[in-house]
C-alpha cells in the first residue's frame, strides 16, 4: 500500500560559491534563516528584561491630531481582538503617501504603550531594514553580546527574545510587501503586530485592515487651523480661507501639516500664503496628483527656509536621495562650511526643517516622507529643484562616511550596517546614465563588503548598477562585465528569484565560453552555478548534464582531488539522487567522502557533510546496517566539532531518528525525534523551517506506533503553521498537506482525506511541473485515496497516468515505476471483480 513519504531528510548538498559571489545569511525574500546562537546569548534571550517604558518611536506624537479618534479606536479592538493590524488606504487613495497611516500609528503607540511591556518601531520597507530594526531591539536590551555580534545573530537574538517576552507592541512602519511579514507574524505569537501600508491587496491572509481615506473637509480645516494659528482661535473669514485651501491641497494631510508650519513659523496670513502659492505642476507636468500638490506647497516653504538657513536646503536636497529612515546626523555634519562649527550648524538646520514639517528628528538620526522625497528628486519645469547638486553632495557624504579599509571587521561591520540601506537607496533611485566615477566607487566598495559579508541579495540594486555600467564602459563581453553579471545573478539566486538569475547564469555561461574558452576555471564556475540554478528549480533534465560536464572538465583542469572537483563530485552525486538515480549516487558519495577525508580531515564541515550524504543514500537503499553507523559517527563528530545544538547537529540527529524508524525502532526513534523538536524549538523557534520538519518527523513516528491521536494534531498544526510561514503554495507547505491527507485516509476519513489529496496534486503541478516526483507522489497517493473509496475507474485512471510518467522520467525499473506498475495491476485486478 503505497503511502506519504515523510518529509525531513535534510539531504545535504555542500556545493561551491562562484568565484565571485557569496551566499546570503539572512534572504531577503520574506524567510528568514536564522542563525546559531552561543548558548549564552540564548540564556540572556530567555533572561533579559526589558526596562519598564523600552520604546524607540520616531517623535513623540505631542503634535497636532485630528479627524482620526475613531480610527484608533478601531484599532484598539482590531489589535485587542486578533494581535494583528494593517493601517493601509482606500481604493480611491491607493498608492498614495502623505495620508497618515504612520502618523496613526505613532499616535497608537504612545496612547497605549502602558499597555505592553515593549514598543517598538521598526522601518518595514524591505526584509533586511525589518532584520536592521530587530537587531536594534538586541543592542537596546543586550549591548554587551550584541556589539560584538553579526547582523544575523542579533536579528535571531531578537525574536528569540521576543518568543520569550510575551506582552509586547511591533510596528511594522511602511511595508511594501505584506508576504514579507510572515515569518515574523508566525512565529512570534506572544504580542502585538500593527503594519502600515500603501498597498491595500495582499494582507487578507495575514491580518485584518484599516485603511485610511483622506481627511475629511471640517477636519482638514481643523488640522491645518491648529497648526497654522496655535492658541489662537481663527475668525470666520480665516477658517473660510483655510477652508479653499484645504479644497485646493486636495486634504492631504502631509501637504496640509507643511503648509501650517509655513503659516505658523512666517506668520503669513492664508490669502496671501494662497495668492502666493505657485501652480508650479500643470495637469499636463509629470507626477502624480499628491506629488504636484506637495510640490506647490514645499517650494513657498523653501523660499522661507532658504532665507533662513541656506544649509537646511543643502542638507534636505541631499537627504532625499538617501533612505527615508534612521538618517544619522553625522552623514550630513562634514556638509556644513566651518568644520569648526560643523555639529552646531547641522543641528540648527536640522532644527529648522523641523520645525517647517520637513523632516521628522528622533535622537541622532532623522527621517523624510518618501512622498517629499520623490518630489525633491524630481527636476519640474518652471522651478530650480538642484537635484543633480543633491545628488552629488549625498554621493560625497557617503564616501566620506565608509569606514576605512584597514578597520578592524566589527567596527567596519557596524559602520556599514548604518549606511548600506542608504547606499542601496541612492542607486535605486539614480536615474538612468547618471552615474559618475564617484557613483561607482560608492557602489563597488558597497558591493565588496556585501561579499565579504556574504550578504549579496541585499546590494541586488548596486550589481545590477556596476554590471550596467561595466557593460557601457568596457563592453558586453569583457571579463569583468562577465564577473559582474555572474555576481548579479548569484544575487538573484539568493534572493530566490530564479526567474530573473537562470537567464543571466545562461547568458554569461555562454559568453565566457565563447571569450575565455570552454575550460577556463570562470566558465566551469558558470557552468557549476547553472547546474545549481537548475537543480533548485526542479529542473534536473538539465541539471544532471550539466553538473555530468562541469565535474569531468574540472577532472581534467584541476586534478581528481581539488577542493573545486570535490564538490562537483558531491553535486553530481546529489543530483543523482535526487532522481532516484542511486546506483550512481552511492559510488560517487563513497569516492568524495574517501577523498574529502584525505584532503579536508576527517573532521572537516565538508567532510561531515559527504558522510551525512553518503549515510542518506544507503538508508535510501534500505543498507540500514551501514547507513545507522554512519548516522551515529557523523552526530558525535558534529556534536564534538561544531556543538550540541548546531543547526547541522540538529540535522544529524533528526537523520539518526529517522533511520532508527526505518528499521523499525521506535524506542529509539520517538525520544530522538522529541528532543531534537524541543531543542529546535528553543534554539532555532517555534515556527523555523526545520523546527517544523521536526515536528512532521515526530508525527510521522507517533502515526507509525498508530498514536493518530498525537500524530493528527501534529500535522494539523505543522501544516498551518507553513501556510502562516512559508506561503500556500510552498512545496514545504505541500508535503505537509500531503501528510496529513494521508494520516486523515489511514484513520478512514477518506471526506477529509481526498479533497486534500486532490488540492495537493493540483498545487503541485502548478508549482512543480507535472512530472516532478513530488507530483508523481501526489497522484499516486490520490489515485489510492479513490480506491479505498470504490472509485475505481478514476483510480485506474489516475494509475495509469502514473505508471507512465514514472516510466518517462525515473525509468522503466526504478522502485516508484516498479511500484505504480503494482498498484495499477492490483486495481485492475478488483475492477475485473
Amino acid at each position: 500500500m503505497p503511502g506519504a513519504v515523510p518529509d525531513g531528510t535534510d539531504i545535504e548538498a555542500s556545493g561551491e560559491r562562484s568565484i565571485a559571489a557569496q551566499s546570503i545569511g539572512l534572504a531577503v525574500s520574506g524567510d528568514v534563516r536564522f542563525v546559531n546562537l552561543p548558548p549564552q546569548a540564548v540564556q540572556w534571550a530567555r533572561e533579559v528584561e526589558a526596562p519598564p517604558s523600552t520604546v524607540n518611536l520616531p517623535g513623540s506624537a505631542s503634535g497636532v491630531f485630528v479627524g482620526r479618534e475613531d480610527a484608533l479606536d478601531r484599532l484598539r479592538c482590531m489589535l485587542t481582538d486578533s494581535g494583528d493590524a494593517a493601517v493601509t488606504q482606500t481604493g480611491a487613495v491607493h498608492g498614495l503617501g502623505g495620508i497618515g497611516k504612520s502618523t496613526l500609528a505613532l499616535h497608537y503607540a504612545v496612547r497605549y504603550r502602558d499597555a505592553y511591556t515593549l514598543v517598538w518601531w521598526i522601518n518595514a520597507e524591505s526584509p533586511e531594514l525589518i532584520e536592521a530594526g530587530l537587531g536594534a531591539l538586541a543592542t537596546r536590551l543586550c549591548s554587551h553580546w550584541a556589539c560584538g555580534a553579526t547582523a544575523e545573530e542579533r536579528t535571531a537574538w531578537a525574536v528569540a527574545w521576543l518568543q520569550w517576552h510575551p506582552g509586547w507592541l511591533l510596528v511594522f512602519d511602511n511595508v511594501e510587501h505584506p508576504d514579507q511579514l510572515r515569518p515574523y507574524l508566525g512565529s512570534l505569537p506572544g504580542g502585538h503586530h500593527l503594519a502600515t501600508s500603501r498597498k491595500a491587496t495582499g494582507w487578507h491572509t495575514i491580518g485584518p485592515t484599516l485603511p485610511l481615506d483622506l481627511l475629511g473637509p471640517t477636519a482638514s480645516v481643523d488640522l491645518l487651523c491648529e497648526i497654522a494659528y496655535g492658541r489662537r482661535t481663527p475668525t470666520p473669514e480665516q477658517r473660510e480661507e483655510a477652508e479653499a485651501l484645504a479644497a485646493e491641497l486636495g486634504y492631504l494631510p502631509l501637504a496640509l501639516e507643511q503648509a501650517g508650519a509655513y503659516l505658523h513659523q512666517t506668520g503669513k496670513e492664508i490669502a496671501a500664503y494662497r495668492r502666493a502659492l505657485p501652480r508650479m505642476l500643470s495637469k499636463h507636468s509629470e507626477g502624480t496628483d499628491p506629488e504636484r500638490t506637495v510640490a506647490r506647497v514645499w517650494n513657498q516653504s523653501l523660499k522661507a527656509i532658504r532665507e533662513r538657513d541656506p544649509l537646511a536646503v543643502t542638507l534636505l536636497n541631499a537627504a532625499a536621495w538617501l533612505a527615508p529612515d534612521n538618517i544619522p546626523r553625522t552623514l550630513l555634519t562634514p556638509l556644513a562650511s566651518d568644520a569648526d562649527e560643523a555639529d552646531d550648524a547641522v543641528d540648527e538646520a536640522l532644527g529648522v526643517l523641523h520645525a517647517y514639517n520637513m523632516i521628522t528628528l528622533s535622537g541622532a538620526t532623522f527621517s523624510v516622507h518618501r512622498l517629499l522625497q520623490v518630489v525633491l528628486r524630481t527636476s519640474t519645469p518652471g522651478t530650480d529643484h538642484p537635484t543633480t547638486t543633491g545628488r552629488s553632495t549625498a554621493e560625497q557624504a557617503l564616501l566620506a562616511a565608509l569606514p576605512p579599509s584597514k578597520a578592524p571587521l566589527p567596527v567596519a561591520t557596524r559602520q556599514w550596517e548604518e549606511l548600506m540601506s542608504h547606499v542601496t537607496a541612492l542607486a535605486a533611485s539614480l536615474p538612468p546614465a547618471a552615474a559618475t566615477e564617484t557613483t561607482f566607487d560608492l557602489f563597488d566598495r558597497a558591493a565588496a563588503h556585501a561579499r565579504q559579508a556574504e550578504q549579496t541579495a541585499r546590494a541586488v540594486p548596486l550589481l545590477e548598477r556596476i554590471a550596467a555600467q561595466r557593460e557601457q564602459v568596457l563592453g558586453d563581453a569583457h571579463p569583468d562585465t562577465l564577473s559582474s553579471r555572474n555576481d548579479l545573478a548569484q544575487a538573484y539566486g539568493n534572493a530566490g528569484d530564479l526567474a530573473r538569475a537562470i537567464p543571466l547564469f545562461e547568458a554569461t555561461l555562454a559568453q565566457r565560453e565563447q571569450v575565455l574558452g570552454d575550460a577556463h576555471p570562470d566558465t566551469l564556475s558558470s557552468r557549476n552555478d547553472l547546474a545549481q540554478a537548475y537543480g533548485n528549480a526542479g529542473d534536473l533534465a538539465r541539471a544532471i548534464p550539466l553538473f555530468e560536464a562541469t565535474l569531468a572538465q574540472r577532472e581534467q583542469v584541476l586534478g581528481d582531488a581539488h577542493p573545486n572537483t570535490l564538490s562537483s563530485r558531491n553535486n553530481l552525486a546529489c543530483a543523482y539522487e535526487r532522481v532516484g538515480d542511486l546506483a550512481r549516487a552511492i559510488p560517487l558519495h563513497e569516492a568524495t567522502l574517501a577523498q574529502r577525508e584525505q584532503v579536508l580531515g576527517d573532521t572537516h564541515p565538508n567532510t561531515l557533510s559527504s558522510r551525512n550524504n553518503l549515510a542518506y543514500a544507503y538508508e535510501r537503499v534500505g543498507d540500514l546496517a551501514r547507513a545507522i553507523p554512519l548516522h551515529e559517527a557523523t552526530l558525535a563528530q558534529r556534536e564534538q566539532v561544531l556543538g550540541d545544538t548546531h543547526p547541522d547537529t540538529l540535522t544529524s540527529r533528526n537523520n539518526l531518528a529517522y533511520a532508527y524508524g526505518s528499521v523499525g525502532d521506535l524506542a529509539r526513534a520517538v525520544p530522538l525525534y522529541e528532543a531534537t523538536l524541543a531543542q529546535c524549538e528553543q534554539v532555532l523557534g517555534d515556527a523555523h523551517p526545520d523546527t517544523l520538519i521536526s515536528r512532521s518527523n515526530l508525527a510521522h513516528v507517533y502515526g507509525s506506533v498508530g498514536d493518530l491521536a498525537r500524530a493528527v494534531p501534529l500535522y494539523e498544526a505543522t501544516l498551518a503553521q507553513r501556510e502562516q510561514v512559508l506561503g500556500d503554495a510552498h512545496p514545504d507547505t505541500l508535503i505537509s498537506r500531503n501528510n496529513l491527507a494521508h494520516v486523515y485516509g489511514s484513520v478512514g476519513d477518506l471526506a477529509r482525506a481526498i479533497p486534500l489529496h486532490e488540492a495537493t496534486l493540483a498545487q503541485r503541478e502548478q508549482v512543480l511541473g507535472d512530472t516532478h516526483p513530488d507530483t508523481l507522489s501526489s497522484r499516486n497517493s490520490l489515485a489510492y485515496a479513490y480506491e479505498r473509496a470504490g472509485d475505481l475507474a478514476r483510480a485506474v485512471s489516475l494509475f495509469e497516468a502514473t505508471l507512465a510518467q514514472c516510466e518517462q522520467v525515473l525509468g522503466d525499473t526504478h522502485p516508484k515505476t516498479l511500484a505504480s506498475r503494482n498498484n495499477l495491476a492490483r486495481v485492475k485486478a478488483a475492477q475485473e471483480r
